[in-house]
């Protein structure tokens, strides 16, 4: 998760190289990152990365050779899920009109299996509700 800066928007080119990280089973280095995105160039990729690491969305992974040069690999910080989570809960916030249960129910709406996500709710419900009373007490 992101420490630091909790700015979430990503600009497109941002946006691509930590789709392209994400994707990826192992750390990159930015040249392995053009290579995957024909759009990118090095330059793009470099200044991407200043950027990313600024925010904390990406960390050095490790010092690994490139050819015969040592070069950086870089890994995301936080996963795509992670960061949709994050995104929607600054806009969940910064938008004081909707209500909670008014979001629920909004999403349960277009929820596939929706009988099983009500019963998998009222049980995190009846959890959160024990913590809240043995805050209490």
């Amino acid at each position: 998760m992101p420490r630091g800066k909790t700015e979430l928007s990503l600009t497109k080119r941002e946006m691509d190289v930590m789709t392209i990280l994400w994707e990826s089973n192992t750390p990159l280095v930015a040249s392995e990152i053009t290579k995957m995105d024909d759009s990118l160039n090095i330059n793009t990729v470099q200044a991407v990365i200043r950027k990313l690491l600024d925010k904390k969305y990406i960390e050095v992974a490790d010092i690994v050779y490139s050819g015969t040069v040592l070069t950086r690999s870089y890994r995301p910080t936080l996963s795509k899920k992670e960061m949709t989570v994050q995104r929607f809960i600054r806009q969940f916030q910064e938008n004081d009109k909707v209500s909670i249960p008014n979001l629920v129910t909004t999403l349960l709406k277009h929820e596939k299996n929706e009988r099983e996500v009500i019963e998998e709710l009222e049980v995190m419900l009846e959890e959160r509700k024990k913590l809240l009373k043995q805050k209490e007490e």
